[in-house]
């Protein structure tokens, strides 16, 4: 079995546990058929989606973050005493202040810890993964909960096809802690700010204020060219080959590029890849956990494996990391 590496004297982290939530109405691509002008093979030909879940009114994003959460702490084998640090990732928070961090941490009766909000859009889960286990690996936290929750509903023009038939709401969370074997690889993330309006929310002041709005082809060609190479090096940076890899979750954006990246990383026929956006949508900050969570679930997915991990979006940011799964 392959084991991750990290720099020398560095303490490892490791993924303790797994939870999910998904909002109970399901859309499908022929109920969107009737409202605006698009159809079931319109979308999946283009990205892949044959369903979606969208939040009601109670759903909100603490809301399913406390769901979720709430599995992964019993998936861990923790308790809510035993965790130090809540970081929850969201690019679609109703507000900036308070953050979602530490009322998720009170709800689930997790006492004072450190609480923070990350938002990195599609890419904010990877992103708060390594935060967090980079404080557990210099010793600022002894366990972690992190989330990836949205709303994208709040946020997403309804009478726009472009984007109301691709984002969708739900909220996936992990567990990690200490462990002398690493099971969390070094991240490899950066930014293109000058894709900065690829995918954004604009601002008070400005035309469709508060609509979340994406320039399609640009991501597809940037997500396409750029981010092999990221995949690649966090890989290399893991210590392992290609060869290594048994599951392949990235963003759930668009089945293409995901097929695609397979394609150029050459994983072997045996990779499990995740497929999730087929049920789920673009989540966004949740895909990432949401995916593995489904493989996990449905058994395509095992304790042990070896899971390459992808976050990207935003305006536009990335984050890679090689991962075991729990």
């Amino acid at each position: 079995m392959s084991t991750i590496q990290l720099p020398a004297g560095s303490p490892g982290a490791r993924i303790l546990g797994v939870g999910e939530y998904r909002p109970r109405r399901r859309v499908t691509n022929d109920e969107l058929s009737q409202t605006m002008d698009t159809n079931d093979e319109w979308i999946r030909t283009r990205v892949g989606i044959q369903e979606r879940r969208w939040a009601d009114a109670d759903e909100t994003v603490v809301e399913m973050s406390v769901a979720a959460g709430g599995k992964a702490l019993a998936a861990s084998g923790l308790t809510a005493e035993d965790i130090d640090l809540v970081v929850v990732a969201s690019c679609s928070l109703p507000t900036q202040i308070p953050g979602a961090g530490p009322e998720v941490a009170y709800r689930l009766g997790i006492p004072r810890p450190g609480g923070f909000d990350v938002n990195a859009g599609c890419a904010g889960f990877c992103y708060a993964l390594s935060a967090a286990s980079d404080a557990i690996r210099a010793g600022s936290a002894r366990n972690a909960l992190v989330v990836g929750v949205e709303k994208l509903t709040d946020v997403v023009d309804m009478d726009d096809r472009s984007t109301a038939v691709i984002f969708a709401d739900g909220a996936g969370a992990m567990v990690i802690g200490a462990s002398d074997e690493p099971g969390i690889g070094p991240v490899v993330w950066g930014s293109d700010g000058d894709q900065r309006d690829a995918i954004a929310i604009p601002v008070e002041g400005q035309p469709d204020a508060g609509n979340l709005t994406m320039a399609g082809q640009a991501v597809y060609r940037w997500a396409t060219t750029k981010l092999t190479a990221t995949l690649q090096e966090a890989i290399d940076r893991a210590g392992v080959t290609a060869a290594d890899i048994d599951v392949f979750a990235p963003h759930q954006a668009n089945l293409r590029i995901i097929e695609l990246m397979a394609k150029k990383l050459g994983l072997p026929d045996s990779t499990v890849i995740a497929r999730d956006v087929a049920q789920a949508g673009n989540t966004s900050s949740a895909s990432v956990p949401l995916a593995l969570s489904a493989l996990l679930e449905s058994g395509e997915a095992k304790s042990g494996d070896l899971a390459l991990l992808l976050g990207y979006g935003a305006g536009l940011t990335f984050a890679g990391q090689v991962v075991r799964l729990p």
